[in-house]
């Protein structure tokens, strides 16, 4: 399923590694380093329109892409949930 993150930006729930919360992520130095070294790459991409707020880390056929957007961890962890529980359901 896919899952809205900003700026009409969808990124396949089954891509996502990991989420994670942009004021804890500034904190630890292996986190910094992490985000440097994926912006040096060229593998971040802001999709927020306002102050960050959260980091998702997706990959596909071993493509790295780090999306930056202004939607809180708690608030994708609660849309994956629900995308998850809708699967097998069709919509007409």
């Amino acid at each position: 399923m896919y899952l809205h993150i900003g700026k009409n930006t969808t990124v396949d729930t089954e891509d996502i590694t990991a989420v994670l919360d942009m004021d804890n992520i500034t904190v630890a130095k292996i986190s910094r380093d992490f985000l440097k070294q994926a912006q040096r790459r060229g593998e971040v991409r802001s999709v927020a329109e306002d102050i960050p707020k959260s980091v998702i880390v997706c990959e596909r056929d071993g493509v790295t892409c780090v999306y930056i957007t202004n939607i809180s961890s708690r608030a994708i962890a609660g849309r994956i949930r629900r995308l998850r529980s809708l699967e097998g359901y069709s919509v007409y």
